[in-house]
C-alpha cells in the first residue's frame, strides 16, 4: 500500500507539471484561434482544450485513487491498533 501511494503521489506531481503545459498550450491556441479566425486554428484550439481536459480527468482519477488508498491504510491501521 505504501509503495502504491508513493508511486501515485509521484505520478500526481508529474501530471501537475504536464497539466500546466497542456493548459497553457490550450490558452495559447484559443488566443491564436480568436486572432486568426480560421477553421484550422479553431480545431487546434479545440484539440488542445480536449488534451488539457483529459489530463484534468486523469489527475482527478489519481487523486481519487490516493484518497481511497489512504482511507484503506487508515482502516488497516485502526484494525492493527485496535482502534476500529
Amino acid at each position: 500500500n505504501a509503495k502504491r501511494l508513493k508511486a501515485l503521489r509521484s505520478e500526481l506531481a508529474q501530471i501537475d507539471e504536464q497539466l500546466d503545459v497542456f493548459a497553457s498550450d490550450a490558452d495559447d491556441q484559443a488566443i491564436r484561434a480568436l486572432v486568426s479566425e480560421t477553421p484550422g486554428a479553431a480545431q487546434e484550439a479545440t484539440d488542445a482544450r480536449k488534451h488539457a481536459d483529459a489530463m484534468r480527468r486523469h489527475r482527478q482519477h489519481v487523486i481519487d485513487s490516493i484518497n481511497e488508498l489512504e482511507l484503506r491504510q487508515d482502516e488497516l491501521l485502526d484494525l492493527l491498533t485496535g482502534s476500529g
